[in-house]
This record gives C-alpha cells, structure tokens and sequence, in this order.
C-alpha cells in the first residue's frame, strides 16, 4: 500500500510585474492556514513518509512549514523541479520512483491546475479542484511507485480550508 498526498501551496502575492512567477512568496494569511493544515494533516497520519516541493518559493515555503508542524528537519524537503515545470500523469511514476521506491508515503508540494488534475486523473472517483492549501491523500494497492495508473486511487480523504 502507497499513500501519495498532494498539498497545493498556500494564498501567495499577486503576479506583480516586479518579482517573477518563481519568487513570489506566501501571504500572512496563506501562511496561517497553511499552519492550520499541516496540523489536520497530523491529525491524520501517523507517518508522513518524504516530503517533495516545488522549487518555487511559495511551495517551498508551504513545505517549510508543513515540516515544521510535522516535526521534520527542513532539511529533508527534497525539491523537484518537474513539480514547478513539465509534472504530468505521463512522468509521475518515474518521478516518485526517483524519489525513494521504498517509501510507503509521499507528500508532494506544489501548483495548480496540474495538482488538481492529478488528483481527478489518479481518483477512481475523481476529485474536485483543490483550493489554495488544500491536502489530498489517495491510497494506492501497488508495492512499487512504478505501479502508479490514471484512476488507480482510493481517495482517502480531501481537506479544505475553513471558510
């Protein structure tokens, strides 16, 4: 069993002209709630498995924070830069398994639209959009990453920010 959990960063700063794409940061809000679901999130799991982010700061920035309420050294965040550019459901399998095959979890930090469609592509029910924060953890019946198929997933559950 393989549990992949899909967290879309927090609330960042608009796209302003003067800072790129890549370096915008998180709100103080999108900071607080992000805090908020790091902690549901431990409520949840046990075992919180390898945690991988997009290089992107305000992904990173929500993986930080994440393994500060998890209690994992920042450190160990292992970041991917097909997370930020080129994730799909074609490369998702090779990009786990060059993660560690051995982990029974994995938790990934990253962008919409491409989370979202990951978590309906791999759902054998499909999934609603995620909101900023949001966490989805879909279980899989598969003993190696490699084994990862489009619509192979049980969804376990879905947290959203509260309103």
């Amino acid at each position: 069993m393989k549990k992949l959990i899909l967290v879309r960063h927090g609330k960042a700063e608009d796209d302003l002209h003067d800072i790129s794409d890549f370096e915008r940061s998180l709100v103080s809000r999108g900071k607080i709630i992000s805090r908020q679901m790091a902690q549901r999130l431990k409520l949840k799991e046990k075992s919180h498995g390898i945690l991988v982010s997009s290089p992107a700061f305000r992904a990173l920035e929500t993986a930080m924070i994440f393994a500060i309420e998890l209690g994992i050294p920042a450190e160990e965040i292992i970041m991917d830069s097909k997370i930020y550019s080129g994730l799909s459901m074609k490369n998702l399998p090779n990009m786990l398994t060059s993660v560690d095959e051995n982990a029974d979890a994995i938790v990934l930090f990253g962008h919409n639209p491409v989370f979202s469609d990951l978590a309906n592509d791999l759902s054998q029910a499909g999934c609603d959009p995620m909101p900023k924060s949001g966490v989805v953890c879909l279980s899989f019946n598969i003993k190696t990453w490699s084994e990862i198929r489009k619509k192979s997933g049980k969804l376990e559950y879905f947290l959203k920010p509260e309103k």
